[in-house]
């Protein structure tokens, strides 16, 4: 492993890699130099074998305090994979029926048309509940049993299992009220316990005060006047009332770089962790279910993980076409597209993981047993990939021997 000190522009970038992913290394530079990176973190671990672990620039815009090895920072829904791993996990332990009504688990939820909902509904975002209508109170993603009440007396936007429509939020009180009431420990605390911990993870659903310091400040992006407006901006600028602007937009004044944000358990993007973290995650997923000496899942569960289970043309939230798995995001190719190029994520045929706003990202390729994970504190255009992050990606899959993305996944 060649160990990396780089002075750029823009700070400097530090870390390990294996010579074989100097192409990772190139790229990340790069960001910093010509894609506007403030602070990031890349990693890979391929085989089990941590093969890239690189972080650098700064913290903040506001002085030189540099990215270190530990600093962590908000991974938005990178978070719904760690929700959905604890999902995942329970059904593996025969606790939890994924194909079973969603009354079996909690019972409240069957109001207003959700009656018939399942627990998959709720995984692979075809449940119609990915906003609300009236307005959320003040502070209320902080208060778990308010979102979980307000979800259940939520009529469905649709008619459960009919379509899909991205739950840009909810998913995180959906999923992780099932994993509560089937596990009898709140969402953050399981994936503590069970994944977290296990894993040896810098990654918290609820983040403990004490590594409140470690934190980056996130930086918002802005359209400049000329855009790019896409479908779903324009969406969010005419109507008030749609499932894109009430997904974004109707929070209770949610601050997503606030403490108070940060230790209550979102579990559909409230997420704290950085690369290292976020590819140990996907370690168990990578490798047929097997890491640090543990068994999490079978190579069953694994190939259930990684099945499309849901695909639209046009998804009722983000208004391009998507496509899911039980709880996790499959690739995305909209190059197509007008303003596709901030609209995709670009990954291998098996690979799933999950995008976070702005540009972070994680996910796991059983083909070639790689575990990816990607984090920044500057939010680029879009709520999927953007240049940034696909360009590691698509160096670390050029390291590992494929040759195109041209179909959609990266293919050798």
């Amino acid at each position: 492993m060649q160990q990396i000190d780089i002075e750029t522009s823009k700070g400097r970038i530090q870390g390990r890699l294996d010579q074989a992913f100097e192409g990772v290394l190139d790229a990340f530079v790069t960001n910093f130099e010509q894609r506007e990176e403030l602070g990031a973190s890349v990693a890979l671990r391929v085989g089990g074998e941590l093969l890239v672990d690189l972080w650098g620039g700064r913290v903040n815009e506001v002085d030189d305090t540099p990215w270190t090895e530990d600093t962590v920072s908000l991974v938005f829904s990178v978070t719904k994979a760690a929700t959905a791993i604890c999902a995942h996990l329970l059904a593996e332990r025969g606790q939890l029926d994924l194909h079973a009504p969603v009354t079996d688990y909690w019972p409240e939820f069957g109001q207003r048309g959700k009656e018939g909902a399942t627990v998959a509904m709720l995984l692979n975002h075809s449940v119609g509940l990915p906003a609300f209508r009236e307005p959320i109170k003040t502070g209320g993603y902080y208060d778990w049993n308010y979102m979980v009440g307000r979800l259940e007396a939520e009529e469905p936007f649709w008619e459960p299992g009919t379509r899909n429509g991205y739950h840009m939020i909810s998913f995180g009180w959906t999923v992780g009220e099932i994993v509560r009431r089937v596990s009898g420990r709140s969402l953050g605390t399981f994936f503590a316990e069970e994944v977290a911990g296990p894993l040896g993870l810098d990654f918290w659903i609820g983040l403990p005060e004490p590594i409140e310091p470690r934190v980056s400040r996130l930086i918002p992006w802005a359209p400049g006047p000329e855009g790019p407006f896409t479908d779903f901006t324009q969406a969010l600028m005419a109507d008030p009332k749609c499932i894109p602007s009430l997904s974004l937009l109707n929070s209770g004044g949610y601050t997503p770089d606030s403490r108070e944000a940060h230790a209550a358990e979102i579990g559909g993007g409230g997420g704290i962790s950085n690369a290292r973290g976020v590819s140990g995650m996907f370690e168990p997923l990578a490798l047929g279910g097997k890491a640090g000496g543990q068994n999490f899942f079978s190579r069953d569960a694994i190939t259930r993980m990684s099945q499309v289970s849901m695909a639209t043309g046009k998804d009722a939230t983000l208004l391009i076409p998507s496509r899911f798995a039980l709880g996790f995001m499959k690739s995305m190719d909209n190059r197509h597209r007008p303003h596709g190029n901030i609209e995709s994520v670009i990954i291998g045929e098996r690979a799933f993981g999950h995008v976070g706003a702005g540009g972070s990202l994680g996910f796991a390729d059983p083909d070639c047993e790689l575990a990816f994970g990607y984090s920044m504190n500057r939010m680029g255009a879009g709520l999927l990939l953007n240049e940034r992050g696909q360009s590691l990606v698509d160096a670390a899959y050029s390291a590992l021997g494929y040759r195109s993305n041209t179909g959609g996944v990266w293919s050798r």
